[in-house]
């Protein structure tokens, strides 16, 4: 079931001390396992059309891909356009989408407010919620030095209320990617408190793959309340393909189904680690 109104999911996982999973498709193996995990697990997702999949086939052909697939499914789930630029933006609104993430954090602070309190003026003329993000997030393995990595406390309050945005994602300690045995910098849990004090909209944490099931849950006590992954569903569905070709020469739609399985239970674990799992039913009565 498609909610064209997720902002209402927001606010009851902040209520409920929970937090919503926002996942990036790649082809319709990988779009059916995020809606089946969604289904199996009773939780919402945001279905995200991402920096990988729009380069591949476009924002148009990946609206339509997951339009098709969740058909097939009873999952309560947004199409929600991730990190967009301006011409993405216009083209989601174009296409319906029911939730856009518009990133300008690569720019200078006084241009990134520009520009995304113009997208949120459009998008909210069409009743769509805008998500911004704020700080900036290195590639997994990358030497950083995190002073000049983390979300300001003091630009956050600004930025929030100067561009009217719906949700903010901070930089706190989260890195794009996973290498396998490499540990990860811990959650700066205290700068989300900061943050949270001074910012009165939901707080997002992108690339939590990698980051244990203990800090995800206590990034959810301090105050967020949306979280995206990618990259460990697709260390999933690589390995559930992997397995089936070591059997032997399977047929294709053998091996993907493989890759399918074994990403639903890695979504399924995400949906329960940040505590939204079994809480679609009731917010599906709203939706009916």
């Amino acid at each position: 079931m498609r909610d064209p109104q997720p902002l209402r999911w927001v606010e009851a996982a902040r209520s409920g001390g929970y937090a919503l999973g926002g996942f990036n498709m790649h082809n319709d193996e990988t779009t059916q396992a995020l809606l089946q995990a969604a289904e199996k697990a009773d939780a919402p997702i945001f279905m995200q059309v991402g920096r990988a999949i729009i380069p591949h086939m476009g924002v148009k052909k990946a609206f339509e891909l997951t339009v098709r697939n969740a058909r097939e499914t009873d999952a309560l789930y947004a199409i929600h356009l991730d990190h967009g630029t301006w011409d993405e933006v216009l083209e989601a609104v174009r296409l319906g989408f029911d939730s856009i993430m518009f990133d300008a954090a690569h720019l200078p602070f006084e241009e990134n407010i520009a520009l995304t309190r113009r997208v949120v003026e459009l998008c909210h003329d069409y009743g769509i919620p805008v998500e911004a993000e704020l700080g900036k997030i290195p590639d997994v393995g990358a030497p950083v030095e995190w002073a000049s990595y983390y979300t300001d406390v003091h630009e956050a309050e600004r930025f929030v209320a100067e561009t009217g945005v719906d949700l903010l994602a901070i930089s706190a300690g989260v890195v794009h990617g996973v290498i396998p045995g490499l540990e990860q910098e811990p959650l700066a849990v205290d700068l989300i408190d900061r943050i949270r004090a001074v910012v009165p909209v939901p707080l997002v944490l992108h690339g939590i793959s990698g980051v244990p099931d203990a800090e995800i849950k206590e990034a959810v006590a301090h105050g967020v309340h949306k979280m995206n992954g990618d990259t460990d569903l697709r260390h999933a569905f690589r390995a559930g393909l992997e397995d089936a070709w070591s059997q032997g020469d399977l047929q294709l739609e053998e091996v993907l189904d493989a890759g399918r399985v074994r990403m639903i239970d890695a979504t399924v674990a995400k949906f329960e680690a940040m505590g939204s799992a079994g809480t679609a039913t009731a917010l599906k009565a709203a939706v009916r």
